[in-house]
């Protein structure tokens, strides 16, 4: 869900100092990352479209394509939609995007349209609610959402009907997908200041902690072809999902195990917030940053 971004700009000593967004690609079999984008606009959340034709971010409130064949920012009209945050996703048939945007509402709302743009449907009836997932099938989305005072992850039928909360007791839950069979949601959840990867049933049964260990993990997301997991892994002791840190992207499998460090980046908020993996599940896509003298 979206916190305050990066500045765009930093001031130190009379230097201007820009900060700088990476697209990236990351190959996890030959461990080797492609820059696919470098902007001074504060980008977000990478999406792979299932064409494989581009990804798809976030930035200043706006939608943006872009292509593979020639990587550059290309606004998605939303409509009326133009505080949209980085919980977006595009659905498995490549037909439809689900977005968050609070225009009309006093918190996160999610709508969709169709992906290569249009006029947004609203889908939740209550708010805050933060898109994370579809299902294998289309049928059903995952999102984290504030309900009764509490943070708790539910699912809802793609219109917005038949809303199920699936957790219980956490002091925050985040990030919530489905793996590729549907047999599982994965998220993280905050219990006691610790946050780590949990998964369950899609009816919120058979809950599992899947990791357990000092760093602060947020937002798993499984890979297309059910081998491996993405997810991000903040410093020990941090609080939220900030940006700015030194933070590791790590891998597993998707029945738990060790899991092993795919990159160290500055980043965080904005750099795997959902679902980015290509269509065959052996690169995903993410988000770093850094800083030039203007």
């Amino acid at each position: 869900m979206t916190q305050t971004g990066l500045p765009n700009v930093a001031v130190s000593r009379n230097l201007c100092r820009v900060m700088t967004s990476a697209l990236c690609v990351y190959d996890i079999t030959t461990g080797e990352t492609q820059d696919i984008l470098r902007t001074d606009r504060h980008i977000e959340a990478p999406n792979w479209t299932p064409d494989n034709a581009a990804l798809i971010v976030n930035a200043d409130g706006r939608l943006y394509r872009v292509p593979f064949d020639a990587p550059a920012l290309h606004v998605i009209d939303t409509g009326f939609a133009t505080q949209i945050n980085n919980d977006h996703g595009v659905s498995p048939d490549g037909a439809t995007l689900a977005i968050c945007d609070k225009t009309h509402t006093e918190g996160s709302c999610i709508y969709t349209l169709p992906v290569g743009g249009g006029a947004p449907q609203r889908v939740t009836k209550q708010v805050p609610s933060w898109f994370h997932g579809w299902s294998p099938d289309g049928a059903r989305m995952a999102y984290a959402a504030v309900r009764d005072g509490t943070f708790c992850i539910c699912t809802c039928a793609s219109d917005g009907s038949d809303e199920q909360r699936l957790t219980q007791g956490f002091d925050h839950t985040d990030g919530p997908d489905y793996t590729p069979d549907g047999a599982w949601i994965w998220f993280n959840g905050e219990e006691r200041g610790t946050s780590n990867l949990y998964r369950m049933r899609p009816d919120g049964s058979d809950l599992e902690q899947m990791t357990d260990d000092a760093t602060v993990d947020w937002f798993p997301h499984p890979s297309p072809n059910g081998r491996d997991l993405v997810y991000l892994a903040y410093p020990e002791g941090t609080t939220g999902h900030p940006g700015g840190l030194s933070v590791e992207l790590r891998l597993m499998g998707l029945t738990g195990g060790p899991s092993r460090l795919a990159r160290t980046l500055f980043g965080g908020q904005g750099t795997i917030n959902v679902p980015s993996w290509a269509p065959e599940g052996d690169r995903f896509a993410f988000v770093h940053y850094g800083e030039h003298q203007a």
